[in-house]
């Protein structure tokens, strides 16, 4: 075996790395927008859609690369891609409001906004897990909950100076059960 053809050079580097970034911005695009809660909760279902993306995408990086030179070029141009997206985005305010969604409000005052569970495809026994999870046992005292930009729930209760607030939203307590 010859190895220093492992290190040799089939496809023009600047094809692989103008693949590499169209590639790169294609599935940035498609993870920013369509996968929001995916992130933060990962099953089956979101490996194995990870794993055919990562497949179909490696197939239209390459080009047929056949050499560890051309794959470490592949992989040095996403690395940088995320590395410079990661900077810029805690360098810039601008940028970070287009790479990371803002957290999406999910209960306000004691109400589930229902249209916000269904834009992300959040079932209300999927909201009252996360509630649990954070010890809530009713909407009622919960002040506001957030799906975060990396998919996780943030709740903020009411606090007991908050007396005025939370006795409004428990005339209609619902239970987390």
């Amino acid at each position: 075996m010859d190895w220093s053809s492992l290190f040799e050079f089939n496809v023009p580097v600047i094809e692989l790395v103008a693949r590499g970034t169209l590639m790169y911005w294609l599935l940035f695009i498609i993870f920013r927008f369509f996968t929001r809660r995916d992130v933060g909760a990962v099953g089956i279902a979101d490996v194995l859609i990870l794993v055919l993306v990562a497949d179909a995408a490696q197939n239209a990086m390459s080009g047929g690369y056949d050499t560890v030179a051309e794959g470490a070029v592949l992989v040095g141009t996403l690395i940088g891609w995320n590395m410079l997206f990661d900077w810029a985005a805690f360098r810039f305010e601008w940028v970070r409001r287009v790479t990371e969604p803002r957290p999406l409000l999910l209960i306000r005052r004691g109400k589930v906004l229902h249209g916000n569970l269904r834009r992300q495809f959040v079932t209300l026994d999927e909201l009252k897990e996360q509630l649990r999870q954070h010890g809530v046992v009713n909407f009622a005292d919960v002040r506001s909950a957030f799906m975060e930009s990396d998919g996780r729930f943030s709740v903020i209760r009411y606090q007991p100076d908050d007396a005025s607030d939370a006795s409004a939203a428990s005339d209609k307590r619902g239970g987390v059960r």
